[in-house]
């Protein structure tokens, strides 16, 4: 495992790489992690999705982690996301329908602008949306997005941390053991408010393209994960299972909106066993 900067479109962007043991398929998994999360917050999931034969890629999304944090709001766009996830997964040698796309929640709603690429073998959505679908619902969360962005800003990153770890979200994370918790704190506090706020502001729910309606063009296996305690997702991840052509569901018992974190084994067995059916 190593982690990299690499230069793209004038920006660095942090990535983790596990080469595992290469399968005979070739096949690459990349990983999209959530709003205040990093390629490093996959934590030792990297290894597990390695060892099945996978190459296992990690990005680290602008304002994130190990990648810049630009002043520019636009930079973060998800037209801009697509063109730099590509462009990394290219550095970095991965070809054109080898490689299973996976992200969650803020990393799912890119993940899923991406598949419209062509790009990538496959998607698997953890927690995910396709946006809000009508303009009032946009312009009201682009106003609470903004505000939230003015507030990280103002207060800093390990006050705004403190507020986000307790929003309803995240109840069922207070199920996890200490360390986990603690771990995933700290991982928190490793991003920058600028960075933050203007991920909101670029790349935020209210902002990005609504994709309900060209769900039934995305002729491709996509795997659906949300957990039971999360009735808002489960029910969005439901209804995207009706539209997409080639979706499985699974919704995992006594789990909130963190799956591969609250039920680790389940969530990595999920995606090992969807990998291996579209390699």
């Amino acid at each position: 495992m190593r982690t990299q900067r690499l230069k793209i479109h004038g920006q660095h962007f942090g990535a983790v790489v596990c080469d595992g043991r290469q399968n005979d398929k070739g096949g690459t998994l990349v990983l999209l992690h959530g709003f205040t999360g990093s390629a490093a917050g996959w934590g030792e999931l990297l290894t597990a999705f390695s060892t099945s034969g996978l190459r296992v890629i990690a990005l680290d999304m602008l304002g994130h982690g190990l990648s810049d944090a630009p002043k520019e709001v636009e930079r973060y766009s998800m037209e801009h996301c697509q063109a730099d996830i590509i462009a990394v997964l290219q550095e970095l040698g991965v070809s054109p329908g080898t490689a299973i796309l996976l992200g969650y929640s803020m990393g799912g709603r890119i993940a899923l602008y991406c598949a419209f690429s062509d790009f990538f073998r496959a998607l698997v959505l953890e927690s995910a949306s396709a946006g809000l679908a009508t303009a009032e619902e946009r312009e009201q969360r682009q106003r609470s997005d903004a505000a939230l962005a003015e507030r990280i800003e103002r207060i800093g990153i390990e006050a705004f941390v403190a507020y986000w770890e307790q929003i309803p979200l995240f109840a069922s994370q207070k199920n996890l053991p200490a360390e986990r918790r603690a771990s995933l704190h700290a991982q928190r506090l490793n991003n920058r408010p600028q960075g933050l706020a203007n991920s909101l502001r670029g790349i935020g729910t209210g902002v990005q393209p609504a994709l309900h309606e060209r769900l039934s063009e995305l002729d491709l296996p996509v795997l659906l994960i949300t957990g039971a305690l999360d009735p808002k997702f489960y029910t969005i991840a439901r209804l995207m299972a009706q539209r997409l052509p080639q979706a499985q569901l699974h919704i995992v018992a006594g789990t909130g909106h963190t799956v591969h974190l609250e039920q680790p084994g389940t969530f990595v067995q999920l995606v090992q066993d969807f990998c291996t059916t579209v390699l």
